[in-house]
């Protein structure tokens, strides 16, 4: 990995989440924001339709019910383009949404953007990273690199447990 390279700071716990507005899969714009006094889950996925990728959202689809008894709302947020997210979720019946960070500032700004093995090859892109934001837009996890495989159910069993208490 190049230390010279430009990379984005990952988010700690208790930090303010970064705000955005991005365009969703219909053109429509969504923020953060729009989430106050909401629990929100916000992955960062590096491309529509790829197979990791695609399990990865069919397994927020499939648990969606689930998280938002729990009081969870679900975005997802790659750079594609609305109408590639649009596509994907038609073809994968999604049914939360799918945003588009074209240039990738929303995921520098949440630590999701840097360099990262790809086919035994060093790459710059999104690194699959999901971040919890609390009804006050505050970080309450970060995770990073994470697998697309489990990470849901993982993530559901996290969510379940309550915080220890600080001493």
């Amino acid at each position: 990995m190049n230390p010279n390279q430009p990379h984005s700071l990952r988010l700690q716990p208790g930090a303010d989440a970064p705000d955005f507005t991005l365009s969703d899969a219909a053109g429509r714009l969504v923020s953060l924001a729009d989430y106050r006094g909401r629990s929100v889950i916000v992955y960062f996925y590096p491309k529509a339709a790829t197979p990791g990728c695609t399990t990865e959202a069919c397994d927020f689809r499939d648990n969606l019910a689930s998280l938002q008894r729990q009081g969870y709302d679900v975005l997802g947020i790659s750079p594609d383009a609305p109408g590639t997210l649009a596509e994907f979720s038609d073809d994968f019946t999604l049914t939360y949404p799918l945003l588009a960070d074209e240039d990738h500032a929303v995921a520098m700004a949440y630590g999701a953007w840097g360099e990262k093995l790809l086919g035994g090859q060093v790459v710059e892109g999104v690194i699959r990273s999901t971040v919890v934001v609390d009804p006050q837009g505050k970080v309450t996890l970060a995770q990073y690199h994470v697998d697309a495989t489990g990470h849901v159910a993982a993530l559901r069993e996290e969510l379940a447990t309550p915080a220890l208490p600080a001493r």
